[in-house]
C-alpha cells in the first residue's frame, strides 16, 4: 500500500518525495492575452467607444428635437416659435398667441414631441456628459459638482416639458404657470451651455497634456 504524503514526510523528513497536489491555476477566459506582434486590448478603448457613441446619440437627439421637430412645429403655429426654443423665455401674451394659432391637433403634436424626443434628449445628454466627466475628471469633488450640474439639467428639461404642456392643456393658464414654464426653459438653456462649457474645461487640459 502506498504511503500518503503525510506518512512520507514523517518517515523521510524534508527528503520525502511529496507529489505536488496544488490545483492548477484558474485561467480567466474573458481576459485577452497579448500575442507576439499584437498588443493587448486596452480597457480605455472600450470606454472611449462608449463615450463617443453616447455623445453622438445626444447630439443627434438635440439636432432632431430643436432643428427638426420643434422647427417644423412652426408650420402648425403660423410661424410662431415653440416655447422650448425661446432661449430668453416668454410671457403670457406669447402663450396666448400660440394657443390661438394652434389647434388641438397641433397641441397634440407638441405633446407627442415632448414625450418622445423631448424626453430622450435630456436623458441621453445627461448620460453622455456623465460618462465624459467620470472618465476625464480625477478630482472627486469637481466630478461631483459637474455630475450635479448635468443631473440638474436633465431634471429641469423634463419638468419644463410638463410645464409647457400644462399651458396648452389648461383652459386659461395663469400668469404664475406661464412664468414658471418660462423660468424652466431659460434655466434649461443656461444649464445646457454650462454643461457644454464644463466638458470643454475637462477635455482641453487632457488634450494639451496628451500633445505635450
Amino acid at each position: 500500500m502506498s504511503k500518503t504524503p503525510a506518512q512520507r514526510i514523517k518517515k523521510h523528513g524534508s527528503r520525502a518525495d511529496v507529489p505536488d497536489t496544488a490545483p492548477p491555476p484558474v485561467i480567466n477566459p474573458l481576459k485577452q492575452r497579448a500575442t507576439p506582434g499584437q498588443p493587448a486590448q486596452q480597457p480605455q478603448s472600450s470606454a472611449k467607444m462608449l463615450i463617443i457613441a453616447a455623445v453622438v446619440a445626444a447630439l443627434f437627439m438635440f439636432w432632431y428635437l430643436h432643428l427638426m421637430a420643434l422647427s417644423q412645429m412652426t408650420q402648425l403655429s403660423g410661424g410662431l416659435t415653440m416655447p422650448d426654443s425661446r432661449v430668453f423665455g416668454f410671457d403670457a401674451a406669447a402663450i396666448d398667441q400660440l394657443r390661438s394659432a394652434m389647434d388641438d391637433a397641433a397641441r397634440g403634436q407638441l405633446n407627442w414631441v415632448h414625450k418622445t424626443a423631448g424626453m430622450l434628449f435630456p436623458l441621453l445628454f445627461g448620460l453622455a456628459w456623465a460618462l465624459v466627466i467620470g472618465v476625464n475628471t480625477t478630482r472627486s469633488w469637481f466630478r461631483t459638482v459637474l455630475w450635479s450640474l448635468t443631473g440638474l439639467f436633465v431634471v429641469v428639461r423634463i419638468i419644463g416639458n410638463f410645464a409647457i404642456d400644462g399651458l396648452f392643456a389648461a383652459a386659461a393658464p395663469s400668469d404664475g404657470a406661464v412664468a414658471w414654464a418660462s423660468t424652466l426653459v431659460v434655466i434649461g438653456w443656461v444649464l445646457f451651455v454650462l454643461c457644454l462649457a464644463s466638458a470643454v474645461l475637462v477635455l482641453l487640459p487632457r488634450r494639451k497634456k496628451a500633445q505635450a
